[in-house]
């Protein structure tokens, strides 16, 4: 059982008010409208965030994973497209900069990252590398002064609305390894950057997400991000921290689908009482009560580790792999208790289940997980 520190509940409450009261009243809205959610975004940069992780030298408050894991849960809860374009912000499309930007993409870009004012996303897959990131194919080669970048990314979660990419790419065209692979910082405003159509989706529909071309950009020695060939090895450091969040991001969705369902059968009444008295219902929010609790409990026991840089590689994939699941599970369990109305655009819960998919992909697939986990126990 993690017992709370006080900072922590008060995280929690902060973020709960935040998503009952300004998120809510909006999400279904978010969804019809497919639009980048700009005002909330910046709300929640307000609240500190985007800057949750990073050190107080860095800009941030310097809090530990478990509070980021809460914060993370109170979002998804208010709206998950509005959750999955802020975790990005605070984690994948800030990182690097934090670890190896100069001064000048610090101030410039990192600084205004951690307030809301820029947006920053990671383009990692391509249309022939998505699991398998050794297939990456996007070139930045050599050059006297930096590097020349082409390639094709897709799947950009905030690339739409993005001020720059951090990109993974090749410097050696004739390498397959993994240790051929380096981080490069790309503003988006630079020639040759072209940003296409975003990519209709299931769900998430608020978190934009499109494909980004690079044709022939300059970049400049400093915008290489850590080493040559350093990639892999610098995208490992948040391996974790990426499963960690994923797992929040589904207990938030699926809390949310939980306790609406909940609410429902108590106050449906067939053959003459509320539906919530029958042992088949009860049977169904038995199995979904007891699937939250393990998943949040694990979830915060894995972020605990990290906090405590100890080894969690396996935990964080158990994590990810088990909230997601469930998170699936438990969403449509609760369509099932809402039966028609559980199919209807005016109840929230055919949302929470188009959404819950999403956490099915971010941070490794479950069967990638499964083949990943069977080899940390040595098979």
């Amino acid at each position: 059982m993690i017992e709370l520190t006080d900072i922590q509940n008060q995280i929690q409450q902060t973020f709960r008010d935040f998503a009952e009261k300004k998120v809510k009243p909006v999400a279904a809205k978010i969804d019809e409208e497919k639009k980048f959610p700009t005002d909330l975004f910046k709300q929640v940069g307000d609240l500190g965030f985007y800057g949750m992780r990073y050190p107080e030298s860095a800009g941030g408050s310097g809090l530990d994973i478990v509070s980021y894991s809460l914060a993370v849960i109170e979002l998804a809860k208010g709206s998950l497209s509005l959750a999955a374009a802020c975790t990005m912000q605070s984690l994948m499309g800030t990182y690097f900069l934090y670890r190896f930007g100069d001064d000048e993409i610090k101030q410039k870009y990192f600084s205004e990252a951690l307030k809301g004012n820029k947006i920053g996303a990671i383009c990692m897959t391509e249309p022939n590398a998505g699991s398998d990131l050794m297939a990456i194919k996007t070139i930045a080669k050599i050059t006297e002064d930096g590097f020349i970048l082409n390639g094709q990314k897709t799947w950009v979660t905030s690339a739409p609305v993005a001020d720059f990419f951090t990109v993974l790419a090749r410097t050696d065209p004739d390498s397959n390894r993994g240790e051929q692979l380096s981080i490069f910082f790309v503003p988006s405003n630079l020639k040759g950057v072209m940003v296409g159509k975003s990519i209709e989706k299931m769900g998430v529909r608020g978190s934009v997400t499109s494909e980004v071309g690079f044709v022939d950009v300059h970049l400049p020695k400093n915008y290489l991000l850590g080493e040559i060939g350093g990639g892999t090895k610098c995208l490992k450091e948040i391996l974790a921290e990426i499963r960690i969040m994923t797992a929040a991001l589904a207990i938030g969705v699926a809390t949310v689908a939980y306790e609406e369902a909940i609410e429902y059968a108590k106050t449906r009444v067939q053959f003459g009482k509320p539906i919530g008295k029958f042992q088949a219902i009860q049977m169904k929010f038995a199995d979904m009560a007891v699937q939250l609790e393990m998943a949040k409990h694990y979830t915060l026991y894995a972020a605990t580790l990290s906090d405590k840089n100890l080894p969690r590689h396996k935990e964080s994939m158990i994590a990810k792999l088990y909230a997601s699941e469930i998170a699936n599970n438990i969403c449509d369990e609760a369509s099932r208790v809402l039966a028609s109305y559980g199919y209807a655009v005016e109840y929230n819960i055919e949302r929470y289940l188009r959404d819950a998919r999403f956490t099915l992909i971010g941070g490794g697939t479950s069967e990638i997980l499964k083949i990943n986990i069977a080899k940390e126990l040595g098979l």
